[in-house]
């Protein structure tokens, strides 16, 4: 048995994390609970948006899995994901996109993973005022992080069979910067003589996932870039609440939901489980479990086809409640 810390989250986090607990139990996932608070939640109960005791139980598990937590617009705390993912070494975000059956989307034979930067970029947060009308950002790029970020992904395209990989980048623009980033990407694709490598310029690889996701494998990136990206490419599968994530580090994995809180309506068992509990596969993947996850995935996509199942909205009749246990139903004993 592993150790798992549990971190329910804000707003809908507590609903959809019971019912991927129930799922993670019922087929007998090789893990001991510990459930732990992090976001509003954790603010408004012990003064904390990050306390210490979650901390410490993720340092000592080394594995988590984390419901959605709210981050204000504008003003108020730092994002708990972006304190999470620094605060671990998080440096590889991996989002696979794919299109499930009975989602209703705007592509139906979507099949990409982004890996983003997780650490470094813009959302180092290295930001000051200049004067009281100019504000300016630190952008960092270094080439530890634009290596190791590179190794992950095409060691993930060689793993899963994937034969290409794009890198995207502005180094037409930030020459040194990006310039840095393109280079040693490509200096670690040299290594990698079964994968076919281009290099795609941000703005035309939008227009390019739009107009033809189909031609994307494995696309590796910078922190921004593959934020953006990686919400683009979820809305061409059917939104967020499809979507699953994973942060990877050297020592530590935290597994998420990459949707919002949405308090407005949370307690109303509304909420989709979809994401997270799929964020639940990858996390079972990693732990080498792949049999229960290929269950879970498949028991999902057979809930996912049934209207009566699915979740309102996705269209379909079921609760989030009601649909957990129609994947259970389908999972058998």
């Amino acid at each position: 048995m592993m150790k798992l810390t549990v971190i329910p989250g804000d707003g809908i986090g507590p609903e959809i994390m019971t019912q991927v607990v129930r799922v993670l139990k019922h087929v007998h996932a090789p893990f001991e609970y510990e459930e732990h608070q992090a976001g509003e939640v954790a603010l408004n109960s012990v003064g904390e948006l990050l306390p210490q005791t979650t901390i410490d139980s993720i340092n000592k598990t080394k594995l988590a899995i984390k419901g959605p937590t709210t981050t204000p617009v504008g003003g108020g705390h730092k994002s708990i994901n972006v304190t999470m993912r620094q605060k671990f070494d998080l440096y590889a975000n991996v989002r696979p996109v794919r299109s499930l059956p009975g989602v209703h989307c705007v592509c139906s034979d979507v099949d990409l993973t982004i890996v983003r930067e997780n650490t470094e970029d813009l959302y180092a947060g290295i930001e000051r005022m200049v004067d009281e009308d100019t504000a300016e950002s630190i952008k960092r790029i270094t080439r530890k992080g634009s290596e190791r970020i590179a190794r992950y992904a095409y060691d993930l395209a060689q793993k899963t069979g994937k034969p290409r990989m794009a890198i995207v980048h502005k180094a037409n623009i930030m020459k040194l910067s990006d310039g840095l980033f393109l280079k040693v990407a490509q200096e670690v694709g040299w290594q990698y003589p079964t994968i076919t490598t281009k290099d795609v310029i941000v703005d035309n690889a939008c227009m390019q996932l739009v107009t033809k996701p189909q031609q994307f494998d494995v696309i590796v990136t910078e922190n921004l870039y593959g934020d953006i990206l990686s919400d683009l490419c979820a809305g061409l599968v059917g939104g967020l609440g499809v979507v699953p994530g994973a942060n990877i580090g050297a020592n530590h994995a935290i597994f998420e939901a990459v949707h919002g809180s949405a308090p407005d309506i949370a307690g109303q068992n509304k909420a989709n489980p979809t994401a997270l509990l799929q964020s639940a596969v990858m996390m079972l993947q990693h732990v080498g479990e792949n049999a229960k996850a290929d269950a879970i995935m498949k028991a999902l996509i057979a809930a996912l086809s049934d209207v009566n199942a699915r979740t309102g909205d996705l269209g379909g009749k079921g609760t989030t409640v009601s649909f957990t246990d129609a994947i259970i139903q389908r999972l058998g004993h």
